[in-house]
């Protein structure tokens, strides 16, 4: 495989995406890099779903490998929110970040547990398959915003593992820990046997 396509228009996904697959494709695209516009109906009840609708479409509309994700995070306080409706849980990053800090407050450290989650699918239109990798990451919400990197909830995130918030530390870094970094890992692994 040589060209990739990936099923966003999400400027800081497709930056994160395409650092983790450089050294896999040739050439990688965004949906800003055509000009028509390709709407993909988020309707499943899963996020497996969700990706692989994504990347069949773009994958079919484009006839190239077309990869798309669909992650959330899950906060167990809140019932697994805001999960499959994370990008949408407000009109911007800086407003769902207020409405997650908004709902856990008065919550202390040990109940602020959270993970990430992602599944990333590849669409191979001459095989007309999907083939879906699972990564995901755990940590806990913090009461304010850290750092000034990443997208999304990243300045609220904090990962044990690196002892940081995921905005406090550089794109390569996260990716080789995060939930999305580690399913694109496997995914990886599966284009090289290919």
């Amino acid at each position: 495989m040589k060209n990739l396509i990936i099923a966003t228009t999400s400027r800081g996904k497709f930056v994160e995406l395409k650092r983790l697959l450089d050294d896999h494709f040739e050439e990688i695209y965004s949906l800003l890099d055509f000009p028509e516009k390709i709407d993909v109906a988020e309707d499943s009840t899963s996020y497996a779903g969700n990706a692989m609708k994504k990347a069949r479409k773009v994958g079919e509309h484009f006839r190239m490998p077309a990869l798309a994700d669909d992650s959330g995070l899950e906060v167990a306080a809140l019932d697994g929110r805001p999960g499959i409706h994370s990008s949408r849980y407000g009109k911007n990053d800086d407003e769902r970040t207020e409405r997650l800090l908004d709902e856990l407050d008065g919550i202390p450290w040990d109940g602020r547990e959270a993970k990430f989650k992602a599944y990333v699918a590849l669409y191979l239109p001459e095989k007309d398959r999907c083939y879906v990798f699972y990564g995901e990451l755990k940590g806990f919400i913090g009461f304010e915003k850290h750092g000034s990197g990443g997208f999304g909830y990243d300045p609220v995130f904090y990962s044990p593992e690196l002892g940081k918030y995921l905005a406090e530390i550089p794109t390569d870094q996260k990716n080789t820990v995060s939930h999305r970094g580690r399913a694109v890992a496997l995914l990886k692994k599966f284009v090289e046997t290919i």
